[in-house]
């Protein structure tokens, strides 16, 4: 039986994954397809995977128990793939907009909960997404669940980061080291998450006619009442109707040559560490695409980077 673990990242469209497969879930079931998502992970599933205060040792051990003895008892059950969705398992937004950066503990945290799974993880599976969008989601987001808008000094921060997808991806395989590791980039999967699922298992998936775009970042009009609402000042945001970009034309385009040079990487092998899957009816513009030379976000070498392990 394999078991695949989909990590998101949030912004994604983990969301709208999760829920194509629920509403699916019957007919995956018929596919030997099982499908385990937030509303189970995050219900008691997970609890003491990760470190938290007044738990030791004992609540992970615990975690590793109920784990194993649900995917045997799936096994026993004639289950051939297992699918674990939850992007909580990267970290978290709040994280990433305090740090200014990708993910910094994705190491840590994915070892713990590969050895939860007692080694037993076949393939780990994230998506990637142009890093000025996905930023400027996330600072949305952030702003719906209570945070105050970026400041121009978080903005350039962000904008000026080493760390791109790169960095996670390499923190994931080290992490994750006796599982391939998977790459899907949000531009090819937007909205058709019956591919994804085809993409991760390999197989064909039942057909999403109509899929559900959930959880999507707030317009600037919705963001403006709800600061209003909170009794912040609304005009700290522009006009306007759409998106809300917090960053300047400089700093888009730093985080957008920054994910040029990453889907480089990605096309170009990532050093064996990851495989990027494209959808079949998209293609790209011949095997050298037009990426400008990595001027920006230097990469360090592999001795700068740390294996992580479970504890």
């Amino acid at each position: 039986m394999k078991v695949i673990l989909h990590i998101g990242a949030h912004r994604t469209g983990s969301t709208s994954f999760q829920a194509y497969m629920g509403r699916n879930r019957a007919q995956l079931q018929g596919l030997g397809v099982a499908f385990w998502g937030p509303t189970r992970t995050r219900k008691g599933l997970f609890a003491g995977i990760q470190p938290v205060p007044g738990a030791g040792r004992e609540a992970a051990r615990r975690a590793r128990g109920r784990i194993l003895l649900h995917l045997d008892k799936l096994e026993k059950q004639g289950t051939q793939t297992v699918v674990v969705s939850d992007e909580n398992m990267m970290g978290s937004v709040r994280m990433n907009l305090r740090n200014h950066r990708l993910y910094p503990d994705i190491g840590e945290r994915l070892a713990r909960y590969i050895g939860a799974f007692d080694e037993r993880v076949d393939k780990v599976v994230l998506s990637t997404r142009s890093l000025e969008l996905y930023w400027a989601s996330s600072a949305a987001y952030g702003i719906a669940r209570g945070h105050s808008p970026l400041s121009r000094d978080a903005c350039h921060a962000i904008a000026s980061s080493w760390r791109t997808w790169r960095d996670v991806v390499t923190d994931v395989a080290c992490a994750a080291s006796g599982a391939s590791v998977q790459v899907l980039p949000f531009e090819c999967f937007a909205g058709r998450p019956d591919a994804m699922l085809s993409a991760i298992t390999a197989q064909a998936a039942p057909a999403d006619p109509d899929p559900i775009w959930l959880n999507r970042a707030p317009s600037i009009p919705k963001l403006k009442t709800l600061l209003r609402e909170r009794g912040q000042d609304p005009t700290i945001l522009p006009e306007g109707e759409g998106r809300w970009m917090p960053f300047d034309p400089l700093e888009m385009a730093q985080l957008r040559e920054g994910y040029d040079d990453d889907m480089h990487w990605l096309i170009s092998g990532a050093n064996d560490l990851a495989k990027l899957t494209e959808t079949p009816d998209r293609e790209r513009a011949g095997q050298t695409p037009p990426f400008g030379p990595p001027t920006r976000g230097q990469h360090y070498g592999e001795q700068e980077r740390r294996m992580a392990h479970p504890g």
